[in-house]
């Protein structure tokens, strides 16, 4: 069924849990057909974090009615913070005709999109879905996809007012942030907005590195 003839609120109610807070349209009765649902993970199956959010995932799912294994079966795939990797999975999952697709990342979300335009497709840890092209709006994102951004653009350059204050000597700001799998776009454009601190963004190649807590 295209999903233009969907309702938003069901699609996000079926996914439910770490993804979606909107209430559940219609809980599963008994003798209800099993739904398949995909989901593309952009951490490792051996990242705890991942597996935390996965966890939630089903947790969130299961409290709303929807269990593996009863009504509900989700087939995983772990991207691996690999854009190439992501693309290659989301043809797979495409491919098991699930009827909704759970996407955790920028990456996981583009190349899902590009497998299908019908599917359709909840993501969530996006953190500039407008900027790269993923949904035409928040009020109207538009097409299969719709779901949670982790990061608001104007919060770029509140980032900076909190750093003057901790710091008011300050003179230059840098930032290190990977355009591939987590672009930012929008808040680190955002964040000089205030026009009060020199700041230069500096893009990493290395997809897998991963930067400390804290840099003082």
């Amino acid at each position: 069924m295209p999903f233009d003839r969907l309702k938003r609120r069901e699609v996000m109610a079926l996914l439910g849990g770490a993804a979606v807070a909107w209430p559940l349209a219609a809980r599963a009765q008994p003798g209800e057909r099993v739904r398949r649902v995909g989901a593309l993970v952009g951490g490792s199956e051996t990242d705890p974090e991942s597996r935390g959010r996965v966890a939630a995932l089903r947790e969130g799912l299961a409290q709303r009615g929807w269990s593996e294994g009863r009504n509900l079966r989700i087939d995983y795939r772990w991207g691996g913070a690999d854009p190439e990797r992501m693309r290659a999975l989301a043809t797979e999952i495409v491919a098991t005709a699930p009827e909704v697709i759970f996407a955790h990342t920028t990456p996981a979300t583009i190349g899902l999109l590009q497998a299908t335009r019908s599917i359709p497709i909840v993501f969530a840890s996006v953190s500039d879905p407008v900027g790269d092209g993923i949904v035409a709006s928040f009020a109207r994102p538009g097409g299969n996809v719709t779901g949670f951004t982790n990061v608001e653009a104007s919060i770029g350059g509140k980032w900076l007012e909190i750093l003057k204050e901790v710091a008011p000597g300050i003179t230059r700001v840098g930032f290190l942030f990977s355009p591939t799998t987590a672009p930012g776009s929008g808040s680190t454009n955002a964040s000089g907005g205030s026009g009060r601190i020199p700041h230069t963004g500096a893009r990493s190649s290395n997809a897998s590195w991963t930067p400390p807590a804290a840099v003082m």
